[in-house]
């Protein structure tokens, strides 16, 4: 939960910069959420979504690796990606490039029956990692699919496990790490480090982040804090972990 964050006024109306305090967190998927996909494979839950992807939802492509024509489909997908992802700038086509290697080899059994399904000009590493970025949770997906998350930098949190995974992609937003930095942070998650220590290390701080609230809340939230005693970290705090529904 967020109770523990210290809050500090920015010189701007409106604005505060948040730090976490020091100190453990629960790691329970149902307060943080999960931190994998949850979603049947192939399924195009952010591709197909509206929301996220706007009129380009229609363009989203289901692939079922129990059948045999949309395993097909797959291979030719992941084929043709293999040749064209890195120039490709499209976060969409990548995603459903990352879709169709997890199909594949959910529906062929193994990465290397993936690889041969596919043809010349794939390789397991390749396999390997978009169907990675496949299985990350859809709260980092969706940031993936908006642009904000390059995929690039999406195959190198699929590298790390658990809230690492959710850590080093809000680290991205929040510290606008390149892809250069977070594939060492991931390196280093992988030898032992936490995220929260790479980032200290480079003098960022997992967790710190600037919001800019509308002036109403601002004010109730000032005077909820003189009148209660309390600093605005630990307000904010106790009403999103009240709130939030991965604590219900």
């Amino acid at each position: 939960m967020l109770s523990g964050l210290v809050v500090g006024a920015d010189n701007r109306q409106g604005f505060f910069c948040i730090e976490p305090l020091s100190g453990p967190m629960n790691e329970e998927r149902n307060q943080w959420g999960p931190t994998e996909r949850e979603s049947p494979v192939g399924e195009p839950v952010i591709r197909g979504d509206p929301a996220v992807t706007g009129e380009r939802a229609d363009e989203a492509v289901e692939f079922d690796p129990s059948d045999p024509g949309s395993l097909s489909r797959a291979a030719e997908t992941v084929r043709s990606f293999a040749r064209s992802w890195k120039d490709n700038t499209d976060p969409m086509v990548t995603l459903r490039g990352a879709a169709a290697c997890a199909a594949l080899v959910r529906g062929v059994g193994s990465y290397k029956g993936a690889v041969e399904r596919a043809g010349e000009g794939v390789a397991v590493p390749f396999v390997r990692k978009w169907a990675r970025v496949h299985d990350l949770p859809p709260s980092i997906r969706r940031h993936v699919a908006r642009g904000a998350i390059a995929p690039t930098a999406a195959k190198h949190i699929a590298r790390v496990s658990g809230t690492d995974r959710l850590h080093l992609a809000w680290a991205i937003l929040d510290h606008g790490l390149t892809v250069r930095e977070v594939r060492t942070v991931a390196s280093e998650v992988g030898d032992g480090a936490t995220v929260r220590g790479a980032l200290d290390g480079r003098g960022l701080t997992l967790g710190e982040l600037t919001v800019q609230l509308p002036v109403p809340a601002y004010t109730e939230l000032r005077q909820r804090c003189s009148l209660e005693n309390k600093d605005p970290g630990t307000v904010l705090g106790t009403l999103i972990g009240t709130e939030s529904s991965y604590n219900k």
